[in-house]
């Protein structure tokens, strides 16, 4: 038997345990989010792009893109399914000449508000059997995560 190319520690088991659950679990949500509709057809964070830019204001294709990790030419495939929508417009961009910011419509605002009473529906039906210390403890838990492999990814 080949001896393991790592030794393990209980803390990286349970690291590894909690990623499996993590990537289980997005695919879980990804699909609720589908049927709720804050997820596109194809898979992509609708409602996370208008929180964006909600949160940040108007920004351009590629600067979305970097913010989440994701291929450029994923975040211009739902910018133009958005445009169609008329949730976002394109708005010049003073630090560039062809690269537009997208922003925020007035429908945009009231589709973010629409999708974001969906998700806090969806999360109040979750949370009636948690335990809020216990939920609470699990967000810090994988927001240090998160911000370990922001900070590996960035370097």
């Amino acid at each position: 038997m080949a001896k393991q190319a790592v030794d393990r520690t209980a803390a990286g088991i349970a690291i590894e345990e909690l990623i499996v659950e993590i990537v289980a679990t997005f695919f879980l949500l990804r699909a609720e989010g589908m049927r709720i509709g804050v997820v596109s057809s194809s898979g992509e964070g609708y409602w996370s792009v208008l929180r964006l830019l909600k949160l940040n204001g108007a920004q351009t294709v590629p600067q979305i893109a970097r913010s989440r990790y994701v291929p450029r030419q994923s975040v211009q495939k739902l910018a133009n399914e958005m445009l169609e929508d008329g949730v976002i417009e394109l708005v010049n961009n003073p630090a560039h000449k062809r690269s537009k910011l997208l922003r925020l419509t007035p429908k945009g605002e009231a589709v973010f508000q629409q999708l974001s009473d969906r998700i806090a529906a969806l999360t109040e039906t979750l949370a009636e059997q948690g335990d809020a210390a216990q939920l609470q403890n699990a967000v810090a838990v994988v927001k240090h995560l998160h911000e370990q492999l922001r900070e590996m990814l960035d370097r």
